[in-house]
């Protein structure tokens, strides 16, 4: 007989009953749970879902999006250069505009001016090597109001630079030094060659080529090298130097870099004989060239021709 403090312990049924209800509400929080975990699975698919459609929507609109203004000063995809008081300027023009198409310079056909034009690649060693022994035979010309200089900058080397891109990165750098400090242009064009990496090699970095562009005196244009604010027109420019058809001369397109023009004449034209192709790393040469694209006018000019160099 127990006594009269304690309980009755429970019965064998009574156990099995409460661990029946125990089981019931695990399996109805097991429920609960299951249904939470799918509300938040299908939740989380939702989100990604959203998301990708986003990715996807923002890749398509890039890819349709009309490309931006060109640099300001290269409305004919090239910028112009004139002597003004014995210093080289730009000419101003507003660029090309948004989806717009370039509006060619125009020459002077007086017969008194050379109208050089270069289209060159940075990442090109024969366009440095074109540079490097005819600039400053082109330079006297420009300065003396002798001659006209149009530099058209494309981009066709960017598998050259290992993986860098730096054909087109130099190429949008010398849009931006257009655009915001015009009269630098060939100040930089000039350290571009000087400093050009071999074929194969890295080309050099966003921070050299803003680096280079301050040792120019251009101001302005470090957000716009960061930013490859002018890839678009990088492109199209390069697209359309090699399609053609080029204005202002009866070649179609250019085939080579660099290419050179003077009056609308090819004058590294590879498909005349060879007895008869001129060499682009001829100061002599070229000089001749210019001299007898445009009569004798410039020989009053007193441009001394740049050494050729030897060895």
């Amino acid at each position: 007989m127990s006594s009269a403090g304690s309980s009755a312990r429970p019965t064998r049924n009574e156990r099995r009953e409460a661990a029946r209800e125990k089981a019931r509400e695990f399996r109805e929080m097991q429920k609960r749970r299951n249904r939470r975990n799918k509300l938040l699975t299908r939740g989380g698919i939702i989100v990604a879902a959203v998301a990708v459609c986003a990715l996807v929507l923002a890749i398509v609109l890039t890819s349709t999006r009309p490309p931006g203004p060109g640099p300001a000063n290269m409305a004919s995809d090239g910028i112009v250069l004139v002597g003004e008081g014995g210093v080289v300027k730009a000419v101003r023009n507003p660029g090309i505009p948004s989806g717009g198409k370039p509006t060619p310079s125009t020459p002077d056909n007086s017969g008194k001016v050379a109208n050089i034009v270069v289209y060159a690649d940075y990442q090109c060693p024969a366009c440095k090597g074109f540079e490097m022994v005819n600039s400053e035979t082109i330079l006297n010309f420009v300065k003396s109001g002798a001659a006209t200089l149009e530099i058209h900058p494309i981009s066709a080397l960017d598998n050259a630079s290992a993986g860098t891109h730096y054909s087109s990165r130099a190429t949008n750098a010398a849009a931006c030094v257009a655009n915001y400090s015009p009269d630098k242009f060939l100040d930089f064009n000039t350290l571009l060659f000087a400093n050009q990496t071999p074929e194969g090699k890295a080309g050099l970095t966003n921070a050299q080529l803003k680096s280079y562009a301050a040792q120019a005196g251009a101001t302005g244009v470090d957000s716009c090298i960061d930013t490859n604010q002018f890839k678009s027109w990088v492109q199209d420019a390069t697209n359309r130097a090699f399609t053609g058809p080029l204005p202002n001369t009866d070649v179609k397109s250019i085939a080579t870099t660099p290419t050179v023009l003077v009056n609308g004449t090819y004058y590294n034209d590879a498909s005349l004989p060879k007895d008869k192709q001129r060499s682009i790393v001829n100061a002599d040469e070229f000089r001749t060239f210019v001299l007898d694209a445009t009569g004798a006018s410039l020989n009053k000019a007193n441009v001394t021709p740049t050494p050729t160099p030897t060895g």
